[in-house]
């Protein structure tokens, strides 16, 4: 097959062109905003979990504080009651005996439950502020969320946009190239093979393969417009003035 070198030079942009439309692909599907959103979403859920928790203590107490100031209200108001009849010196000596120890008892039981519900609503401040960090970690959570959303969204962006440059250029090249070499090259690709690659270096520029002089002299030998292929990967090997192969020998 023959093909105008500078067509063959082509190639060459295309391979260049298709490995950085591949690495733009990969760096889509990998933005590290997404990695840190990931990271983000599994603490935030630890504070949604940690939140819940300190939610359940305070409701716990608040239910251990309201059970323990209705047993002080009603005991205060029986103290009251009782003391009220000791006041008014209208009951029997025995009666009054049995109200002075029952009032006896209810201050006893008035001054305890005065310092649980003390302990209670020290227990409260703890459980309180405990919840107040949840919800404020968990409100600098969503800030930092949102923040990497937008910064996510605009990294993606950017690909997309690199992406939508390259894939007209690719159209654009494709159509220089021609069909013949787009036929062999897209059928490498799609093999997950490198379609072209450069000679130089004594190597064949798409599996970097060594090759020996009498192949180099070979292929110096060729007519730039002959299409070549690499023997071991089967890419289309270019030559341009950079490829360094043997000047072939003058006819005599």
């Amino acid at each position: 097959m023959k093909v105008p070198n500078a067509q063959q030079r082509r190639l060459l942009d295309l391979a260049d062109l298709d490995a950085d439309i591949a690495k733009a692909k990969h760096e889509r599907k990998n933005l590290p905003e997404d990695a840190e959103l990931a990271k983000l979403a599994e603490t935030a859920e630890s504070i949604r979990e940690d939140r819940a928790r300190a939610q359940v203590a305070v409701d716990n107490l608040q239910a251990e504080y309201d059970r323990v100031d209705a047993e002080l209200t009603g005991t205060t108001k029986q103290l009251n009651r009782d003391q009220e009849q000791i006041d008014a010196g209208l009951v029997s000596h025995k009666v009054l005996t049995e109200l002075q120890h029952e009032v006896t008892g209810l201050r006893r039981r008035a001054e305890n439950l005065e310092t649980e519900l003390l302990e209670v609503m020290e227990q409260q401040e703890a459980t309180d502020a405990e919840s107040e960090r949840t919800e404020a970690a968990l409100l600098h959570a969503t800030e930092q969320e949102l923040d990497l959303i937008g910064r996510r969204d605009a990294a993606a962006l950017t690909v997309d946009q690199r992406l939508e440059d390259m894939d007209a250029k690719r159209i654009a090249t494709v159509a220089e190239v021609g069909d013949e070499l787009i036929t062999i090259y897209e059928r490498l690709r799609s093999q997950g093979k490198v379609g072209a690659g450069l000679v130089r270096q004594r190597r064949c520029g798409a599996c970097r393969m060594e090759m020996d002089p009498r192949t180099l002299a070979t292929i110096a030998a060729k007519d730039d417009d002959e299409v070549l292929r690499c023997e071991e990967c089967g890419a289309i090997m270019v030559r341009t003035d950079q490829s360094g192969l043997p000047k072939p020998a003058a006819a005599e």
